[in-house]
C-alpha cells in the first residue's frame, strides 16, 4: 500500500529520508519535492520503475529524462561536458534548471533521447531531495509529475496521494510545491540554447 510521509521542509526528519532512499533502492517508485514542481522518479537502474512512470505519464520515446545529481563532480560522471559548459554549470548550481548533455557511457540507454543520445541533469536546490540524493548516494532518475491531460503539474501533496497514490509507492510531503517547472538549457554544442523557459532565470544563457 502507498505510503505519505509528512516531511519538514527545511529540516527533513532523518529517519523518513533513510526509509525513503531504502525503498528506492529495493527498486520503488518515489514522489518528492524539487526547487521547482513535484517530480516522480526511482533508481537508475530500475528498468520496471521506470516503465511504470512512463505509464503514470503516458509518455513518447521521444521524452527527454532527466537524472537528478547532488553536485557537479556527479554530473560529470554521466555527461560529457566542454569547459565553457562547465563554468556556465557552477555558476547555476544547484538551481531550477535542467541542462541537456551529451550522454557518457554510464548512462543506462534507455533514459537517452533515442536519437541523440542525450540526457537531462540537474542539481536540484531543494533541502529535501538532497538530503534524499545523499542517502541513496547515487543520483536518481526523474521527471516532473504532470499527469496526462493537465496543464499544470500537481501542488498539493495530499492530490498527488489521491490521485497517483495506485501508481507509486511513497509520496514525500514536503509541502506545497511550485506550479512552474525548470528552465531547460541545452549545452551539448558549442553554446547554450534556451530550450524552455521556467523558474530558473534564463539570463545567464542568452
Amino acid at each position: 500500500m502507498t505510503e505519505i510521509f509528512r516531511i519538514h521542509p527545511e529540516t527533513p526528519q532523518k529517519r523518513l529520508i533513510k526509509q525513503a532512499a531504502d525503498r528506492i533502492r529495493k527498486g520503488e517508485v518515489v514522489v518528492y519535492p524539487t526547487d521547482a514542481a513535484y517530480a516522480v522518479g526511482c533508481a537508475l537502474e530500475n528498468k520496471r520503475g521506470l516503465e511504470r512512470i512512463v505509464q503514470l505519464r503516458q509518455l513518447d520515446d521521444k521524452h527527454q529524462f532527466t537524472i537528478l545529481c547532488r553536485d557537479l563532480s556527479e554530473l560529470a560522471n554521466y555527461a560529457k561536458v566542454e569547459n565553457w559548459a562547465f563554468r556556465l554549470l557552477k555558476a547555476n548550481t544547484p538551481g531550477a534548471y535542467t541542462f541537456v548533455l551529451r550522454a557518457t557511457g554510464e548512462v543506462p540507454r534507455r533514459l537517452m533521447h533515442a536519437k541523440k543520445k542525450t540526457l537531462g541533469l540537474r542539481v536540484p536546490d531543494n533541502v529535501v531531495v538532497q538530503a534524499l540524493l545523499e542517502e541513496v548516494g547515487e543520483p536518481i532518475m526523474s521527471t516532473t509529475l504532470l499527469l496526462p491531460g493537465d496543464e499544470y503539474p500537481l501542488i498539493d501533496p495530499q492530490e498527488i496521494y489521491e490521485r497517483v497514490g495506485k501508481q507509486v509507492d511513497l509520496v514525500l510531503d514536503g509541502g506545497w510545491g511550485e506550479m512552474e517547472t525548470t528552465t531547460v538549457v541545452d549545452l551539448e554544442g558549442e553554446a547554450p540554447i534556451l530550450l524552455r523557459e521556467g523558474k530558473g532565470d534564463p539570463a545567464p544563457f542568452l
